[in-house]
């Protein structure tokens, strides 16, 4: 695999010491990312009760060295309990201050202690975790300056991709195991909408109709502002056909975008992420997001799928020796942009439960700030690099990060901007579950490999893979497009031949008609002779007269009377 070592880590320094001030008080910032304290030196008074605070007696993950008075104190380590890591974390700080770097290193040390380890890799460049890393001179002297045993290690990965989009065992899902909450953020529907979305949701569960991927949910909604299906929408809400357009028309863009390809069966099963390695260690699931880093909300909301379906699926544990998967969700920001009350609320909900199930998740992002308050106040684990304060914005983000943080010996509003690539503010949660004192810390540098690996490499880790062949080939089964399609063929097809019945009556009733209309309108034939003289006056008269005469003499035969004789 191809290796090379990390752009973004400093040579690292001694920082000249800050300025002494009294006792009791703080000192302003020094250069290079290390903050002043109270004279005495760095063996003892603050730095050493900061360190007390991270001797923990269980195993926990090694961070890095304590930053003090300008000065790395290499035999005063930070570190994070291990058992601790269901209790969540952020990683923040301005780009290129080492955030992902801080990913890599707490994601080895837990796949070394056997926990299996999430990652969502948007930049393309976490792939190198599976290969061992490349010695050289600057990592040498930061183990030196950290008091790390470094040796270039790799560590067992699998590689996903959203719907096979780049490199990756597909992850899908279908459209009725997302839900309408997830799925009404992906699309940027109002409030109403998504609570319209959600009555087709139930609608389409009780008919009966599976929406498996998104052309279900697309022939659903469809055929509910067809001619057909309007009298079905008074039954369902008093869902009005304007809104089911407007999901309708999002629906359609959304697929233009290429997002068909997420939704589909086999649905992955995620307690795939469970599993460890013939070895032990944990394993390290990677999603290779680069070919969707365009479609930033899509794939934000599709991690919070994932860790929603986790927390349905498992069981309740309670408080472990170490967690069962520790899940870190890159570019948090983008979850929580125009994100609506319900979804935010289902998010804060899962994180807040998740714990109890034995899942850790630590947000990634640039500030506290972009984390709502309800999910910040979740997170007991903090990584703090560098923040920049070029605007008056950022001075206001710094202001209320710092505030953030539990009372701390440094000045820590001097001490974020100041710090170098790198290093960070830790405080995290103790073995007793109490927050541990604020600490500069140098951290220690990754042992895999701090880059991409060769394409060559991931595709054929990803194609060797046993899950390869169960997810790879996508499924589509009869579901609800079938299903409405076919009841709208047969539906046509009867009203064709109800139309053509009629069509046969209405030809039938107008041959008849006209056939008497020919009828009436028909001239006579001429009569014969013998019609003719029967039928003249002169006949009829002379029949007259003939047949009283007659009637006269059959009389008197009868009643024996006599002809008058004259």
């Amino acid at each position: 695999m191809s290796e090379s070592t990390d752009p973004a880590l400093p040579t690292d320094r001694t920082d000249p010491p800050g300025p002494a001030v009294p006792a009791g008080g703080t000192a302003g910032g020094t250069t290079g990312g290390t903050a002043g304290g109270p004279a005495g030196g760095p063996a003892g008074g603050p730095a050493a009760e900061i360190a007390a605070g991270y001797a923990f007696t269980g195993p926990a993950l090694d961070l890095g060295a304590l930053l003090w008075d300008g000065v790395c104190l290499p035999d005063r380590q930070i570190r994070i309990p291990l058992a601790m890591l269901n209790r969540h974390g952020l990683v923040a700080g301005a780009t290129g201050t080492g955030k992902t770097k801080t990913l890599q290193l707490i994601a080895e040390q837990l796949s070394a202690s056997g926990v299996p380890v999430f990652l969502a890799d948007i930049k393309g460049d976490i792939s190198g975790i599976s290969a061992p890393g490349t010695p050289g001179e600057r990592i040498d002297e930061r183990a030196r300056d950290v008091a790390q045993s470094w040796e270039p290690t790799g560590y067992p990965c699998a590689f996903y991709s959203l719907g096979g989009i780049g490199p990756g065992i597909p992850l899908r899902s279908t459209v009725t195991s997302f839900g309408p909450v997830l799925l009404s953020k992906v699309l940027q529907l109002n409030q109403t909408q998504e609570q319209s979305l959600g009555l087709i949701f139930h609608y389409a569960d009780t008919k009966g109709l599976e929406l498996i991927d998104l052309k279900d949910l697309r022939a659903v909604v469809a055929f509910l502002v067809s001619d057909q299906g309007k009298p079905e929408l008074k039954g369902i809400g008093g869902l009005s056909t304007v809104t089911a357009g407007v999901i309708l028309r999002s629906l359609t863009a959304f697929e233009q975008q290429g997002a068909s390809e997420f939704f589909g069966e086999p649905e992955f099963d995620t307690s795939e992420f469970l599993r460890t390695a013939a070895d032990g260690r944990g394993l390290v699931s990677v999603l290779e997001l680069p070919a969707v880093q365009d479609k930033p909300q899509l794939f934000s909301t599709f991690l919070m799928w994932l860790l929603a379906d986790l927390y349905n699926d498992l069981p309740e544990v309670g408080d472990l020796d170490k967690p069962k998967l520790v899940f870190f969700f890159d570019e948090a920001h983008l979850l929580f942009n125009g994100a609506s009350k319900a979804f935010l609320a289902s998010i804060t909900q899962t994180v807040r439960l998740i714990r109890s199930k034995g899942v850790g998740v630590f947000f990634v992002t640039q500030t506290p700030k972009d984390v709502p308050a309800d999910v910040l106040a979740q997170l007991g684990n903090r990584v703090q690099h560098a923040l920049r304060a070029f605007t008056p914005d950022d001075a206001k983000a710094l202001k209320a990060t710092v505030r953030t943080f539990p009372n701390s010996a440094y000045d820590l509003e001097e001490l974020l901007t100041g710090l170098g690539t790198g290093e960070a503010v830790v405080t995290v949660l103790s073995e007793k579950g109490a927050p541990t004192p604020v600490a500069a810390t140098r951290l220690r540098a990754p042992q895999s490999l701090m880059g991409p690996v060769a394409a060559a490499d991931l595709e054929q880790a990803v194609k060797s893979s046993l899950l390869w062949s169960r997810y790879a080939e996508p499924i589509d089964r009869e579901s609800a497009y079938e299903k409405i399609t076919a009841e709208q063929a047969a539906a046509e097809a009867r009203a064709e031949a109800a139309a053509a019945a009629a069509d046969a009556e209405k030809e039938a009733a107008a041959a008849e008609k006209e056939a008497a209309r020919a009828a009436r309108s028909a001239p006579k034939p001429d009569p014969s002779l013998a019609e003719q003289v029967v039928g003249s006056g002169l006949f009829r008269s002379l029949a007259r007269s003939i047949g009283t005469q007659l009637g006269r003499e059959i009389s008197r035969s009868v009643f024996g009377t006599a002809r008058k004789r004259r």
